[in-house]
């Protein structure tokens, strides 16, 4: 926008929509975390890269001199992002709680001393009008969180498309972040095309997540039937029935390579749930 010229007050409230979004999103996530002890379905990767990519965020933000709240909302999301590579060290990766929290604190000191070290660096040549390198950081940024939502994806791979361990808060807010973020650029009347670029891409990879896990709940509905009418949830339903041989659901949901078995779930006289196309019967 050119200088001394006034932001839009629409510009101004979609903005600070956005920005609050993004500082939070992931405090549901990591109450997930906690409240399941697991995270499986959750890449580690992403939460890492993630972290990573608030150091040249965070670095291009405060040399850009944004508004505080920002330049706020890098740090805020890296200190989140930390903790939940934290989370999945312990609860997926096998460190004991001690080596979880001293490589989370390790990780959250390497960041921000990096970004502190890149910023008093920078901020001279910066003001002497030399502005390459902040750009150069805003495009490694926009790069690493762009890498950081492909992990997703080889989780929905290996589940035929079922979302696992990532809370629909934390990726609905992420997702409105980003629109909102979006729709703030464009009310500003000059659009930022690195920030539109890595809003438009974020909008669509988490979309892509959404209409995934939507197509998978088509797909398998019967089954989500059966766990119903058993009295079970998908995860519990899916661990009897893969100990079950021959029902090809279960060995499907782990990652193998058969075809799904046509499943039509009644209640027998003796309380089990049958699948059609197996000679076995799971318990209820």
């Amino acid at each position: 926008m050119p200088e001394g010229e006034k932001i839009p007050v629409a510009a101004n409230v979609l903005g600070t929509i956005g920005t609050v979004l993004w500082c939070v999103q992931l405090a549901p996530q990591i109450w997930h975390n906690w409240r399941n002890k697991k995270t499986d379905g959750l890449p580690a990767s992403m939460m890492f890269l993630w972290a990573l990519c608030a150091v040249p965020f965070g670095v291009y933000m405060i040399l850009q001199q944004v508004p505080i709240p920002i330049q706020i909302q890098p740090q805020m999301f890296g200190s989140l992002c930390t903790i939940c590579w934290a989370q999945i060290l312990y609860y997926s990766q096998g460190y004991s709680l001690r080596k979880a929290v001293l490589a989370g604190v390790l990780a959250a000191a390497l960041f921000g001393g990096s970004e502190a070290l890149f910023i008093l660096t920078l901020r001279i040549p910066y003001s002497k009008g030399i502005t390459w390198p902040a750009l150069l950081f805003g495009i490694i940024a926009a790069v690493l969180v762009t890498i950081g939502l492909i992990p997703p994806y080889f989780e929905l791979w290996k589940r035929q498309g079922r979302v696992i361990g990532i809370s629909w808060f934390f990726l609905s807010m992420d997702t409105l972040g980003a629109l909102f973020s979006l729709l703030a650029l464009a009310a500003e009347g000059t659009f930022d095309i690195l920030g539109g670029i890595v809003y438009i891409v974020v909008l669509l990879l988490e979309l892509g997540i959404f209409t995934s896990h939507l197509i998978w709940r088509f797909r398998f509905r019967e089954l989500r039937e059966a766990a119903k009418t058993s009295g079970m949830s998908i995860d519990e339903f899916l661990e009897r029935s893969s100990n079950n041989r021959g029902f090809g659901v279960g060995r499907l949901q782990n990652g193998g390579e058969e075809g799904p078995t046509v499943i039509e779930a009644r209640k027998c006289p003796d309380d089990s749930v049958t699948a059609h196309g197996s000679s076995e019967a799971v318990p209820g």
